[in-house]
């Protein structure tokens, strides 16, 4: 299999070093489908281990990435998410298999932490005064029941004061039609998440909602654009069902360290 030379394509990458004595830098971003080796339908940057594709193709799409923010490929840290609200602290890489949750905090720079998507939301969050940071798999489920609310609150615990959070793209609201009641129950946590699909019909907005809580939380708060449905750079389980996993990744830089590679 012929290998992927890093860097590979992020989208809203930045890299950030405060000018704040003794704050750590960071860097974040969203992958798309460019820049790995899988065949179709998984084509090509696909990071998901569980969606049926060659294993030795996710490995190798894995370590490019890895190699984009300078940690071996052990230390890029993905979770078994499952759709609930569930934080687990990480100080290294899993000892067995990753354990089931949709957020992943840390206060080390010596990790990467890693949120799987292909329609749901990824949340990325840092506070680069307190030496803390987070990935979240916000989905509608994840977002109604409070996901973004339980991470802001671990990393709060862990001394957070001024955090900072980028949104990537997932599946818009009106290509994400659901059942009245589901749209009821969301607008319960978050009413600006309510909407209607391109065809009229009940739909929810669960960017818009993780945004929302974002903001009522105190959270300054980036957001990139697109719809993973209408993106053909980005994966959709909607659009295409059988399909990859992109992801949302984020990297704290201790402030004795060089910053990897440059802005964009």
């Amino acid at each position: 299999m012929p290998g992927v030379r890093p860097p590979v394509p992020l989208r809203g990458e930045r890299v950030v070093a405060p000018g704040v004595e003794g704050a750590w830098g960071y860097r974040w971003g969203f992958t798309t489908r460019r820049g790995g080796v899988s065949a179709p339908p998984y084509d090509a940057l696909n990071l998901g281990g569980a969606v049926g594709d060659d294993p030795a193709a996710v490995a190798a799409n894995r370590s490019a990435v890895a190699a984009t923010y300078d940690v071996p490929p052990p230390r890029l840290i993905f979770m078994a998410q499952c759709h609930g609200t569930r934080v687990v602290r990480v100080d290294g890489p899993w000892e067995g298999d990753p354990p089931a949750c949709d957020a992943v905090v840390t206060t080390r720079g010596d990790v990467a932490l890693a949120a799987l998507v292909a329609d749901c939301t990824p949340v990325l969050l840092v506070d680069p005064v307190a030496g803390v940071a987070a990935a979240v798999h916000a989905g509608r489920p994840g977002m109604t029941d409070g996901v973004v609310g339980e991470t802001v609150g671990a990393l709060r615990d862990l001394g957070a004061r001024d955090l900072r959070a980028v949104v990537g793209p997932a599946v818009c609201g009106r290509c994400y039609e659901v059942p009245q009641e589901m749209v009821a129950a969301a607008a319960r946590r978050s009413p600006v998440s309510a909407t209607v699909s391109w065809t009229g019909t009940p739909a929810v907005d669960v960017a818009a909602g993780v945004v929302d809580q974002l903001v009522r939380a105190g959270v300054a708060v980036d957001w990139v654009p697109g719809c993973a449905r209408e993106d053909p750079d980005l994966y959709s389980y909607r659009g295409d069902g059988l399909t990859g996993r992109s992801a949302g990744v984020v990297r704290l830089l201790a402030p004795t360290s060089p910053e990897p590679g440059g802005t964009s």
